[in-house]
């Protein structure tokens, strides 16, 4: 359940509130997303990965000594952004939460197969150990699961501002 509300402030008269639906399907058909975190002196971390939008989570994985799996050790806020480079045209999603990691290898399976339908077979991962292997070869990546807390989805062309709340 979501509760759904358009700030009037950083909207056109005219728009109406992005739906949830719409939101979801950002979400969902996303190829690329951007993840920021927070480093141990507190200075933001930026960078783009792959994303899965499932059940109403967003899912992402990184290898364990990258920056940004060291970030979430000491402080696992994050927000994942996607959209579009347009000003005039779509729907720019920015999700806020915290990462926790995930080891159940039944959702580990799940995902497995979600990252492959979605990057045409790209995205191959085994599970292992609670957590992602590539097939072919690679080092382990860690797997984290983000339920919003709160989604600004920004509309651009007539412009406007909707915040989903997950209830």
């Amino acid at each position: 359940m979501t509760e759904t509300t358009l700030d009037s402030r950083f909207s056109d008269p005219a728009t109406t509130a992005a739906t949830w639906a719409d939101t979801c399907q950002v979400l969902e058909d996303a190829q690329l997303s951007w993840i920021c975190t927070v480093r141990a002196d507190g200075r933001p971390h930026l960078t783009p990965l792959v994303a899965v939008w499932l059940d109403e989570t967003l899912y992402f994985s990184t290898g364990g000594d990258e920056q940004k799996a060291v970030n979430l050790r000491g402080n696992p806020h994050v927000l994942l952004l996607t959209g579009c480079a347009r000003w005039d045209e779509g729907l720019d999603v920015a999700a806020e939460g915290d990462a926790v990691q995930v080891t159940d290898e039944a959702l580990l399976t799940r995902l497995a197969q979600a990252w492959a339908r979605k990057w045409d077979g790209q995205w191959q991962w085994q599970v292992r150990d609670g957590r992602f292997e590539p097939r072919g070869g690679g080092g382990p990546a860690l797997v984290f699961a983000v339920r919003p807390a709160k989604i600004l989805a920004f509309a651009k062309g007539q412009f406007g501002q909707t915040r989903h709340r997950l209830t």
